[in-house]
């Protein structure tokens, strides 16, 4: 008898670990799959430790990863073995910590571990959901399939973070510069502007008193300010390490009306596209519907998705399923996952709809931006007008100051 460690997916979708005591590693797996469990990964104890200072090869780029898996897909395809194929991409790497963490792929794998397995042991560059895609490919017989549709996942995925990403640069930027011109003028230039009208003496009025008092609570107090939002910083990270705070964070989000609707729309697409990619490649439904809630990416979402696989396995519609997540799941979506279902066309629906919400998002990130600069450019215009105008009330009332 031997222990094994394994990493697997419950029931409930989660992800746990543990060891299993047993003769061999299917005997290992057979007993995992009796406990309802999904193995990600099952290997010896003793192989597990060793190969943890084998997970240490460097730095990998997402680039190198999406290269290298739909090289691995065209090396299958042509009918090159498995081992055969690690071992020529492992030549061929361009980068020494490629190189490294292929050759040690290779070897597991002509040792006799899975794809699957070796790639779980290297969490950093192969994502839980890409083990898990890989895994069914192995188990069905389609790697080189899974393969390509996790190369082309990946690069899709990609161009929709960059385009969320390049929406909200510009009004970051122009957020940044209005507070850094706000703290130039309370710290620079309205001290001296105080020392003239203290010079003059009598009444300013309740604008400029105000404007002066925030000038000078910045001056002397400053490390106040940033031991405040140093503590804020720390507390909020702090409460993000955790799964509760995460959570409060998720449904805090998903309440504001313009950063709500894009997080549940992105959410949409990465699913869809996702779980049209597993069904279409001959993964079983509960299967991919596990799998697919991990890319998500959001944890309150992805528990209604929980919601739906169990009444799935009961022998719900994957539809009717769905539908109690209104957030995720508009009404029309459910209507036309349920006609795809009647039609046995669900894996090219969902991956049509993944196409068609991607390019909903991205209009309506294009023209939340487009309103989003205007107003934050009328904000910091109202804050520096603010303060230009507290500052000049008191120059209009020049002749009263000086008697």
């Amino acid at each position: 008898m031997a222990t094994f460690v394994y990493k697997a997916i419950n029931t409930e979708g989660r992800q746990v670990a543990d060891t299993v005591v047993a003769p061999d590693r299917a005997a290992a797996i057979e007993q995992l799959c009796d406990k309802s469990l999904s193995p990600i990964s099952v290997e010896r104890q003793d192989e597990h430790h060793a190969g943890g200072a084998l997970t240490r090869v460097g730095r990998i780029s997402k680039g190198d990863v999406e290269a290298f898996t739909r090289q691995l897909a065209n090396l299958l395809a042509a009918g090159v073995p498995l081992s055969r194929a690690l071992n020529i991409l492992s030549r061929e790497a361009s980068k020494p910590a490629t190189a490294k963490l292929l050759a040690t792929v290779h070897d597991q794998v002509a040792g006799g571990m899975s794809l699957a397995d070796s790639m779980s042991q290297h969490p950093r560059v192969f994502s839980p959901v890409y083990v898990a895609m890989v895994r069914a490919g192995e188990t069905g017989g389609f790697v080189d399939l899974v393969l390509e549709q996790i190369a082309t996942f990946r690069s899709r995925e990609q161009d929709l973070k960059n385009k969320v990403t390049s929406a909200m640069l510009y009004p970051m930027i122009l957020a940044v510069l209005a507070g850094g011109v706000l703290v130039f003028l309370l710290t620079f230039f309205i001290p001296r502007f105080s020392q003239m009208f203290n010079d003059f003496g009598g009444s300013l009025p309740t604008l400029t008193k105000m404007i002066v008092t925030a000038s000078h609570l910045l001056v002397r107090y400053w490390f106040i300010f940033v031991l405040v939002v140093g503590v804020a910083v720390f507390g909020i990270r702090r409460a993000l390490s955790s799964e509760e705070g995460r959570r409060v964070l998720e449904q805090v989000t998903l309440r504001f009306p313009v950063l709500g609707r894009a997080v549940s729309r992105f959410a949409l697409v990465r699913f869809c596209r996702m779980l049209g990619t597993l069904v279409g490649a001959g993964v079983p439904l509960v299967a991919a519907l596990r799998v697919a809630k991990e890319a998500i990416g959001n944890q309150v979402l992805a528990d209604a998705v929980d919601v739906a696989i169990d009444r799935v396995q009961r022998g719900t519609p994957l539809a009717r399923s769905l539908e109690s997540c209104t957030v995720l799941f508009p009404s029309s979506v459910i209507e036309m996952i349920s006609v795809a279902e009647e039609s046995s066309r669900l894996d090219k629906e969902l991956v049509r709809l993944a196409g068609s919400y991607e390019q909903e998002l991205d209009r309506f990130l294009k023209m939340s931006v487009t309103l989003i600069e205007p107003a934050l450019l009328f904000v910091m215009a109202a804050l520096v007008g603010t303060v230009v105008i507290g500052m000049l009330l008191p120059i209009f009332n020049l002749q009263e100051l000086i008697r």
